[in-house]
């Protein structure tokens, strides 16, 4: 597989992570993990699926998807390629009016949010485009044509900091507290704006860090004690969710990302 890496310019880059163009040759699956932000795709060549057991699942051309606390196989044909707009925690929401949080384990069609019309026009320039480079161009011609707030929301800022330095482990009551808001309603701003509740992702954040402390160490066990699993098939089980493997299988491998 290509994978190819871009970043985005100025405007974008409060609310937008990274552009990658994924393509392949080969008839392949990759597993996917779960994030703490909306990715947003676009196909370019070929065709993707979503694999359920025994079952493909056609992706759509192009696909915004919520957050996630469950793996998901994709299985690219060959000579597929993509591209794949990660967003920022939080950034999406600068794109789109409509309520994400009714995204979240979901991967729904961009004829959902844009008119179809539109899409086509996009679909038919990305395929025409001379390269990568002006593949990204279009993105992000898109992309700005759809910014209706420039300004991060500095309360969710700030509570996404403290997440993810507690690790996923900060009481929501406390955390809510410490930001001078209501509980309800940091927890509905919360939801509006990143697309996920509060618990929801610090849940996703826990288990990235018990993986990314595993990486480092050799006591998984403790790690998950520090991380609050103080049953060990509480943890396999959420554990295997997350990646769709036992974490005995899941650090004898390698996942592609």
């Amino acid at each position: 597989m290509t994978n190819e890496t871009y970043i985005p310019a100025d405007l974008l880059r409060p609310f937008v992570k990274t552009y990658r163009i994924i393509g392949s040759q080969n008839e392949v699956v990759n597993r996917v993990f779960p994030v703490t932000a909306h990715v947003l795709v676009f196909r370019i060549q070929g065709q993707v699926n979503y694999l359920s057991g025994n079952c493909k699942e056609k992706l759509p051309n192009f696909v915004l998807t919520g957050l996630k606390k469950s793996v998901r196989l994709i299985n690219y044909n060959q000579n597929s390629a993509n591209i794949i707009v990660t967003f920022k925690e939080a950034g999406a929401t600068a794109f789109f009016k409509e309520p994400l949080h009714e995204l979240f384990e979901v991967s729904a069609s961009l004829e959902n949010f844009i008119q179809c019309s539109e899409i086509d026009r996009i679909g038919e320039r990305l395929v025409m485009a001379k390269n990568n480079k002006n593949r990204i161009e279009i993105v992000e011609q898109f992309l700005l044509s759809k910014l209706h707030n420039h300004k991060p929301d500095q309360l969710i800022q700030a509570a996404l900091q403290k997440i993810h330095t507690a690790n996923g482990l900060y009481p929501i009551n406390k955390l809510a507290s410490s930001l001078y808001i209501s509980q309800d309603a940091f927890e509905k701003k919360f939801r509006k704006l990143v697309g996920a509740s509060p618990k929801q992702f610090s849940s996703i954040v826990r288990m990235k860090s018990v993986i990314a402390q595993k990486q480092q160490t050799k006591s998984l066990t403790e790690i998950a004690l520090n991380a609050g699993f103080y049953d060990q098939s509480h943890f396999n089980k959420d554990f295997k969710i997350f990646t769709g493997l036992t974490p005995s299988d899941f650090f004898k491998s390698t996942p592609l990302w």
